[in-house]
């Protein structure tokens, strides 16, 4: 049903974004990557995506801290796939401190990362949207874009922000054909979380099993890691006919955190 639509994933050379586009490809989508990471691991992953699934595959390096780049990086979906007709906006980062000492440069860093460049790609990405009469925009968020935890103000606040930014995409899309959503999941067990849950055993002289159970999952009800296909599946489901009255939500796929 998606076949020969093109899907631009933000922050999918690892972890949810790269799950995301996997499944993505799998449905028949071009794929076009964002972000960082080993150039030949990169490269590995755009050319397995593009012979495994039968698509084309694509890859921005751009840094999404900076509008020139995202720019750059829309124009170059737009010459070379003929626009963006599904757009999963991934890309963040968190950094963990007491609001008091919280640093300038990372609150800056994090709402450009995490909120403002889900603006500039959604505003990039409307217009063609709008002529092809037809677009899915799916906004990653987090537990976090519904409650708070202390220490993550940035975090917590970008993710918020998503929320409202889903809800105005989604009204002015409307009458469009143009559907956005965001997907909220609890905690996620991806590489980076992996890393860190064995510096934070070491930290504390833990067990990694004591750390996911008693640190990291305290406050999932089901004591279980939402997966990254989990997220990936969902992506598609709202990209589906059967999700064509889905909009405007913050959809949580966190274990019940947020039902307490």
């Amino acid at each position: 049903m998606l076949k020969g639509k093109t899907a631009l994933v933000t922050g999918s050379t690892s972890g949810i974004g790269k799950a995301i586009a996997t499944r993505l490809a799998s449905e028949g989508c071009n794929i076009v990557l964002n972000g960082f990471g080993d150039a030949g691991e990169i490269d590995t992953l755009k050319r397995s995506l593009a012979s495994e699934h039968g698509v084309m595959a694509g890859y921005s390096s751009a840094d999404l801290t900076r509008v020139p780049a995202i720019e750059n990086m829309m124009k170059y979906v737009e010459d070379d796939f003929g626009g963006v007709d599904i757009l999963v906006n991934n890309a963040g980062m968190q950094f963990v401190s007491p609001i008091e000492d919280f640093p300038v440069d990372k609150w800056n860093l994090i709402i450009a990362l995490n909120l403002s460049a889900a603006f500039h790609t959604i505003r990039l990405s409307f217009p063609g949207m709008k002529q092809k009469g037809w677009g899915r925009i799916i906004n990653i968020a987090s537990a976090h874009a519904k409650v708070a935890s202390p220490f993550k103000s940035a975090y917590v606040a970008a993710k918020h922000g998503i929320s409202g930014l889903t809800k105005v995409t989604a009204l002015e899309g409307a009458t469009h054909g143009i559907r956005c959503n965001s997907i909220c999941p609890g905690y996620v067990l991806t590489p980076l979380v992996e890393n860190q849950v064995a510096d934070t055993a070491k930290a504390r002289g833990m067990t990694e099993e004591q750390v996911k159970r008693d640190v990291l999952l305290a406050a999932q009800p089901t004591k279980e890691f939402v997966t990254v296909e989990q997220v990936a599946a969902f992506t598609a489901f709202l990209c589906s006919p059967d999700g064509d009255q889905i909009n405007g939500t913050d959809l949580s796929v966190d274990g019940g955190w947020t039902a307490q």
